[in-house]
């Protein structure tokens, strides 16, 4: 089993708060996330597949055809977007990092599957120190 991933960029904007709590506590609990006003990060996606070499070509996966695949399903709904209020497939979760790449993962296993091979590892950087990774479990 070979395992490739391709990397794309995005920039959007969340507020991570609970609707059903108190503007203390939500402050308390998620700090200078929960600002009213919205913050934005510029995040880093790492999609990963898993697969085996196909003979004629060499690959698991054409990577030209993963990303243009990434960034329908993903980029182009999401970048410079607000995650709260823009992004269809986030309406009524809290938009932290690991609740969107869970998302994230609803979104490409399925589609990836017919390019030939299986969604292994969706990886989301949004911060320099902050990553979430979902294997689907």
């Amino acid at each position: 089993m070979i395992y490739i991933t391709r990397r794309e960029h995005f920039n959007a904007a969340h507020r991570v708060y609970n609707p059903k709590w108190s503007d203390k506590k939500n402050l308390e609990v998620f700090g200078v996330c929960a600002n009213p006003n919205w913050h934005g990060h510029n995040y880093e996606l790492f999609v990963t597949v898993k697969g085996k070499v196909n003979k004629d070509t060499g690959f698991v996966v054409d990577l030209r055809m993963l990303s243009e695949l990434i960034k329908k399903q993903i980029v182009e709904k999401v970048d410079h977007k607000n995650f709260n209020l823009d992004v269809s497939f986030m309406k009524g979760t809290i938009p932290s990092t690991e609740n969107i790449v869970r998302e994230f993962w609803k979104q490409l296993e399925k589609p990836i599957a017919k390019l030939g091979c299986r969604l292994h590892c969706v990886k989301l950087q949004e911060t320099e120190n902050n990553a979430a990774e979902y294997f689907g479990e």
